[in-house]
């Protein structure tokens, strides 16, 4: 019985570090830097073979396409209804 406290006592502290360590790891995910960060990687990875560095033109053409639609919708959109 005398080594239950004692045995206690170090799982308590064995808990404190466990979650003082996910403590650390959610403010780190959580700092905008490092959302940003992700994020960017993120963006990269759709328009760059991470792998190879190679671009992905498939992603870009889409993109360009995109934008280019809508530019033109607007520029329609804005003459008729002037």
């Amino acid at each position: 019985m005398n080594n239950e406290p004692a045995d206690l006592e170090r799982e308590i502290e064995a808990t404190r570090e466990r979650l003082a360590g996910t403590i650390d790891q959610l403010l780190h995910r959580s700092h905008p830097k490092t959302i940003v960060s992700r994020e960017v990687a993120s963006i990269k990875g759709h328009y760059v073979d991470l792998g190879s560095g190679e671009p992905r033109t498939d992603n870009i053409l889409k993109t360009v396409g995109i934008v280019v639609g809508t530019v033109v919708v607007l520029v329609v959109l804005r003459r008729v209804t002037r």
